[in-house]
Protein backbone atom coordinates (compact mmCIF):
# COMPACT_ATOMS: atom_id res chain seq x y z
CA UNK A 1 0.00 0.00 0.00
CA UNK A 2 1.23 3.48 -0.88
CA UNK A 3 0.86 6.50 1.37
CA UNK A 4 0.17 10.18 0.80
CA UNK A 5 1.07 13.04 3.13
CA UNK A 6 -1.04 16.17 2.65
CA UNK A 7 1.39 19.06 2.80
CA UNK A 8 0.09 21.75 0.43
CA UNK A 9 -1.88 24.02 2.78
CA UNK A 10 -1.00 27.63 3.48
CA UNK A 11 -1.24 27.37 7.27
CA UNK A 12 -2.82 30.78 7.82
CA UNK A 13 -3.35 30.20 11.55
CA UNK A 14 0.35 29.39 11.92
CA UNK A 15 1.54 32.75 10.64
CA UNK A 16 4.09 34.25 10.92
CA UNK A 17 5.84 30.86 11.23
CA UNK A 18 4.52 29.78 7.82
CA UNK A 19 5.39 33.00 6.00
CA UNK A 20 8.72 31.48 5.01
CA UNK A 21 8.37 27.80 5.93
CA UNK A 22 5.69 25.27 4.87
CA UNK A 23 3.84 24.06 7.95
CA UNK A 24 5.01 20.41 7.59
CA UNK A 25 8.63 21.60 7.77
CA UNK A 26 8.22 23.41 11.09
CA UNK A 27 10.47 21.75 13.68
CA UNK A 28 9.08 19.61 16.48
CA UNK A 29 11.44 17.98 18.98
CA UNK A 30 14.42 18.61 16.76
CA UNK A 31 13.08 17.52 13.39
CA UNK A 32 10.48 18.74 10.87
CA UNK A 33 6.93 17.65 11.60
CA UNK A 34 6.71 15.77 8.30
CA UNK A 35 9.84 13.77 9.14
CA UNK A 36 8.02 12.25 12.12
CA UNK A 37 5.51 10.90 9.57
CA UNK A 38 8.21 9.65 7.20
CA UNK A 39 9.96 7.75 9.99
CA UNK A 40 6.72 6.24 11.28
CA UNK A 41 5.61 5.22 7.79
CA UNK A 42 8.97 3.65 7.02
CA UNK A 43 8.96 1.68 10.28
CA UNK A 44 5.48 0.43 9.37
CA UNK A 45 6.75 -0.91 6.05
CA UNK A 46 5.66 1.84 3.66
CA UNK A 47 8.21 2.36 0.92
CA UNK A 48 6.44 4.63 -1.58
CA UNK A 49 5.11 7.99 -0.38
CA UNK A 50 3.45 10.81 -2.28
CA UNK A 51 3.61 14.36 -0.94
CA UNK A 52 1.55 17.17 -2.42
CA UNK A 53 3.06 20.65 -2.39
CA UNK A 54 1.52 24.10 -2.67
CA UNK A 55 2.53 27.04 -0.47
CA UNK A 56 6.33 27.41 -0.72
CA UNK A 57 6.18 24.03 -2.43
CA UNK A 58 9.79 24.01 -3.61
CA UNK A 59 10.97 23.90 0.01
CA UNK A 60 9.70 20.36 0.57
CA UNK A 61 11.65 18.62 -2.23
CA UNK A 62 14.68 20.71 -1.26
CA UNK A 63 14.46 19.49 2.34
CA UNK A 64 13.38 15.88 1.78
CA UNK A 65 14.79 14.98 -1.63
CA UNK A 66 13.75 11.67 -3.13
CA UNK A 67 13.42 9.96 0.25
CA UNK A 68 16.60 7.91 0.18
CA UNK A 69 17.63 9.34 3.57
CA UNK A 70 14.78 7.26 5.03
CA UNK A 71 15.10 4.34 2.60
CA UNK A 72 11.84 5.27 0.90
CA UNK A 73 10.79 6.71 -2.45
CA UNK A 74 9.07 10.09 -2.42
CA UNK A 75 7.03 11.39 -5.37
CA UNK A 76 5.74 14.96 -5.37
CA UNK A 77 2.41 16.26 -6.65
CA UNK A 78 2.81 20.03 -7.18
CA UNK A 79 -0.23 22.28 -6.80
CA UNK A 80 -0.81 26.03 -7.24
CA UNK A 81 0.29 28.21 -4.30
CA UNK A 82 -3.31 28.38 -3.02
CA UNK A 83 -3.51 24.56 -3.21
CA UNK A 84 -6.43 22.37 -4.34
CA UNK A 85 -7.95 21.57 -0.93
CA UNK A 86 -7.87 18.02 0.37
CA UNK A 87 -10.15 16.40 -2.20
CA UNK A 88 -8.66 18.15 -5.21
CA UNK A 89 -5.14 17.46 -4.04
CA UNK A 90 -5.71 13.74 -3.58
CA UNK A 91 -7.59 13.51 -6.89
CA UNK A 92 -4.68 15.11 -8.75
CA UNK A 93 -2.25 12.65 -7.11
CA UNK A 94 -4.25 9.51 -7.99
CA UNK A 95 -1.97 8.57 -10.94
CA UNK A 96 0.93 8.44 -8.45
CA UNK A 97 -1.04 6.39 -5.92
CA UNK A 98 -2.18 3.54 -8.16
CA UNK A 99 -5.42 1.56 -8.39
CA UNK A 100 -5.44 0.08 -4.87
CA UNK A 101 -6.48 1.64 -1.54
CA UNK A 102 -3.88 4.02 -0.12
CA UNK A 103 -3.11 5.65 3.21
CA UNK A 104 -3.61 9.40 3.63
CA UNK A 105 -2.35 11.42 6.57
CA UNK A 106 -2.49 15.16 7.16
CA UNK A 107 0.93 16.75 7.28
CA UNK A 108 -0.08 19.02 10.15
CA UNK A 109 -0.97 16.37 12.72
CA UNK A 110 1.20 14.27 15.02
CA UNK A 111 0.19 10.86 16.31
CA UNK A 112 1.67 7.67 17.71
CA UNK A 113 -0.95 5.63 15.84
CA UNK A 114 0.76 2.45 14.53
CA UNK A 115 0.34 2.85 10.77
CA UNK A 116 0.84 -0.87 10.20
CA UNK A 117 -2.51 -1.42 11.93
CA UNK A 118 -4.44 0.18 9.08
CA UNK A 119 -6.19 -2.32 6.77
CA UNK A 120 -4.62 -2.82 3.35
CA UNK A 121 -8.01 -3.83 2.01
CA UNK A 122 -11.21 -2.06 3.00
CA UNK A 123 -14.89 -2.88 2.88
CA UNK A 124 -16.21 0.10 0.93
CA UNK A 125 -14.60 3.32 -0.19
CA UNK A 126 -12.93 4.65 2.96
CA UNK A 127 -11.69 3.69 6.41
CA UNK A 128 -11.28 6.57 8.88
CA UNK A 129 -9.38 6.82 12.14
CA UNK A 130 -11.42 8.85 14.63
CA UNK A 131 -10.14 10.34 17.88
CA UNK A 132 -11.63 11.97 20.96
CA UNK A 133 -12.70 15.56 20.36
CA UNK A 134 -9.94 18.04 21.23
CA UNK A 135 -10.79 21.23 23.12
CA UNK A 136 -10.67 23.33 19.94
CA UNK A 137 -13.15 21.02 18.14
CA UNK A 138 -15.65 19.86 20.79
CA UNK A 139 -18.51 19.14 18.36
CA UNK A 140 -16.59 16.42 16.49
CA UNK A 141 -17.14 15.32 12.90
CA UNK A 142 -18.66 11.84 12.53
CA UNK A 143 -20.30 9.06 14.52
CA UNK A 144 -18.98 5.51 14.81
CA UNK A 145 -21.50 2.69 15.08
CA UNK A 146 -21.00 -0.53 17.00
CA UNK A 147 -20.67 -2.30 13.66
CA UNK A 148 -17.65 -0.19 12.75
CA UNK A 149 -19.47 2.04 10.26
CA UNK A 150 -18.90 5.78 10.15
CA UNK A 151 -21.96 8.00 9.81
CA UNK A 152 -22.65 11.70 9.52
CA UNK A 153 -25.36 11.30 12.18
CA UNK A 154 -25.75 13.73 15.08
CA UNK A 155 -25.15 10.98 17.64
CA UNK A 156 -22.03 11.10 19.81
CA UNK A 157 -19.43 12.38 17.46
CA UNK A 158 -15.71 11.86 17.30
CA UNK A 159 -13.11 13.90 15.41
CA UNK A 160 -11.65 12.75 12.10
CA UNK A 161 -7.93 12.47 12.77
CA UNK A 162 -6.81 13.19 9.21
CA UNK A 163 -5.63 9.58 8.96
CA UNK A 164 -7.46 7.24 6.60
CA UNK A 165 -7.33 4.56 3.95
CA UNK A 166 -9.12 5.64 0.79
CA UNK A 167 -10.10 3.74 -2.35
CA UNK A 168 -9.57 5.58 -5.65
CA UNK A 169 -13.21 4.87 -6.51
CA UNK A 170 -14.18 7.37 -3.80
CA UNK A 171 -13.27 10.02 -6.39
CA UNK A 172 -15.32 8.57 -9.24
CA UNK A 173 -16.93 11.37 -11.26
CA UNK A 174 -14.68 14.09 -9.87
CA UNK A 175 -13.16 16.74 -12.10
CA UNK A 176 -9.73 18.35 -11.71
CA UNK A 177 -9.73 21.45 -9.57
CA UNK A 178 -10.17 22.69 -6.04
CA UNK A 179 -12.64 20.79 -3.84
CA UNK A 180 -12.87 19.40 -0.28
CA UNK A 181 -12.83 15.76 0.77
CA UNK A 182 -15.71 16.00 3.27
CA UNK A 183 -18.61 15.88 0.80
CA UNK A 184 -17.17 12.78 -0.86
CA UNK A 185 -16.93 11.03 2.51
CA UNK A 186 -20.48 12.01 3.45
CA UNK A 187 -21.77 10.74 0.10
CA UNK A 188 -20.06 7.41 0.74
CA UNK A 189 -21.41 7.31 4.32
CA UNK A 190 -24.93 7.65 2.96
CA UNK A 191 -24.48 4.30 1.17
CA UNK A 192 -22.67 2.64 4.11
CA UNK A 193 -19.35 2.66 2.29
CA UNK A 194 -17.23 4.07 5.12
CA UNK A 195 -15.77 2.07 7.99
CA UNK A 196 -13.79 3.39 10.90
CA UNK A 197 -12.11 2.91 14.23
CA UNK A 198 -11.65 4.91 17.41
CA UNK A 199 -8.06 5.53 18.42
CA UNK A 200 -7.53 6.53 22.04
CA UNK A 201 -3.78 7.07 21.81
CA UNK A 202 -1.84 10.27 21.27
CA UNK A 203 -2.97 12.61 18.52
CA UNK A 204 -2.33 16.30 18.13
CA UNK A 205 -3.64 18.76 15.54
CA UNK A 206 -0.90 21.34 15.00
CA UNK A 207 -3.07 24.26 13.94
CA UNK A 208 -1.57 27.16 15.87
CA UNK A 209 1.89 28.24 17.09
CA UNK A 210 0.75 27.53 20.64
CA UNK A 211 -0.18 23.92 19.86
CA UNK A 212 3.12 23.50 17.99
CA UNK A 213 5.02 24.70 21.06
CA UNK A 214 2.97 22.43 23.34
CA UNK A 215 3.74 19.39 21.19
CA UNK A 216 7.43 20.28 21.11
CA UNK A 217 7.53 20.42 24.93
CA UNK A 218 5.55 17.20 25.24
CA UNK A 219 7.80 15.20 22.91
CA UNK A 220 10.99 16.56 24.46
CA UNK A 221 9.72 15.62 27.92
CA UNK A 222 8.89 12.10 26.71
CA UNK A 223 12.38 11.78 25.27
CA UNK A 224 13.95 12.98 28.51
CA UNK A 225 11.89 10.55 30.59
CA UNK A 226 12.68 7.73 28.19
CA UNK A 227 16.42 8.28 28.63
CA UNK A 228 16.36 8.84 32.38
Amino acid sequence: MRAMILAAGRGERMRPLTDHTPKPLLPVAGKPLIVHHLEALRSAGFGEIVINTGHLGDRLPAALGDGRAWDIRIAYSPEPPDALETGGGIFQALPLLGPEPFLVVNGDVWTDYPFKRLPATISGLAHLVLVDNPPHHPEGDFSLTGAGRVEAAPARRLTFSGLSVLHPELFAGCEPGRFPLGPLLRRAMATRQVTGEHYAGLWRDIGTPQRLAELDRELRQRTTVGHS
